[in-house]
């Protein structure tokens, strides 16, 4: 069964504000399954999520996120994710092209279709994950689009503020949560799905920022963000409520397959991906924030940040 939830007066108003195509055709297409032929099949002694949990759960951070890394980039990961949906959008003047972006339905997740954890992890590892597999992290306007055009909303669940929303046992917890309103609803796996996280970004803000993350989204129902943007914390900084959505580096525009970051760099197709319009030199700003050192497998306590 689909859950579909009704559009409210909020979730309008970004409607209106992102300049979203209404109406947007279901069909998979252009978003086939060839954007995906990077990502390894996932190994059959692959740990599940709640297996991955466990394995994780006495860790330190850095370790941590060296098992998230190892593990995802070697295809443990739901088969539902990579059925990429398509998301349409246009310039909020009506010069721009029309482009379409292929995401994925959920959040990175570590595990199988019955048993998956949402995995929060920090901006080198998820640019790490989305440059191997040919994928980037979203706009602030791509963000938007997903929350309106998505067939399933997840109510967000705040956990209470403490030292301890950087630990596994929250993301394990707030996992828990998402995964009983997603039962509750009875939403389908593979459908697009938004309200569940916080969103990884792109925006300029991180030329003038160096050395931090910028997050945005977890869209209240009324289509209102919890989390405005914000490049407050520092690069290394993930807690349980972050999230990672994948974006094809391939966009379409009039049906033309054109690579995302050429389009984020040019000044009349960049207004229909982000409300900030051009994204300077937006490969030059991955690579700049690709260039801190990866986490690698640590058998001693790590420092956090």
């Amino acid at each position: 069964m689909r859950i579909e939830t009704p559009i409210g007066l909020g979730v309008a108003i970004v409607l209106l504000s992102c300049s979203c195509i209404a109406g947007a055709t279901s069909l998979k297409a252009p978003c086939m399954d060839d954007l995906t032929r990077s990502i390894p099949d996932r190994p059959h002694d692959a740990p599940t999520g709640s297996e991955f949990v466990a394995q994780v759960a006495a860790t330190d951070d850095d370790e941590r996120e060296a098992r998230i890394l190892t593990t995802l980039l070697a295809g443990n990961m739901p088969a539902f994710l990579r059925q990429l949906q398509p998301v349409h959008l246009r310039g909020p003047d009506g010069t721009a092209s029309d482009v379409t972006v292929c995401v994925f339905p959920d959040y990175l997740a570590v595990g199988s279709d019955e048993n998956f954890f949402l995995a929060p992890m920090r901006l080198q590892t998820a640019l790490s994950i989305a440059s191997r597999f040919h994928f980037t992290l979203p706009t602030r306007r791509i963000v938007d689009a997903v929350y309106v055009q998505a067939k399933t909303h997840l109510q967000p669940q705040p956990l209470p503020a403490s030292d301890a929303m950087r630990s596994t046992a929250y993301y394990s917890q707030h996992n828990d949560l998402v995964r009983e309103q997603r039962v509750a609803l009875t939403g389908d796996l593979g459908f697009l799905t938004a309200g569940d996280k916080k969103d990884l970004v792109l925006t300029n803000r991180l030329w003038s920022n160096p050395g931090r993350v910028a997050i945005y989204g977890w869209h209240r129902p009324d289509g209102n963000p919890i989390q405005p943007l914000s490049t407050v914390h520092g690069i290394r900084y993930a807690d349980y409520s972050h999230g990672v959505r994948l974006v094809s580096d391939t966009a379409y525009v009039g049906g033309k397959a054109t690579p995302l970051l050429t389009l984020l760099t040019d000044r009349q197709n960049a207004a229909a991906l982000s409300d900030e319009g051009e994204i300077r030199n937006a490969v030059g700003l991955l690579e700049h924030l690709r260039s801190e050192p990866l986490p690698h497998a640590r058998t001693t306590s790590g420092s956090r940040n």
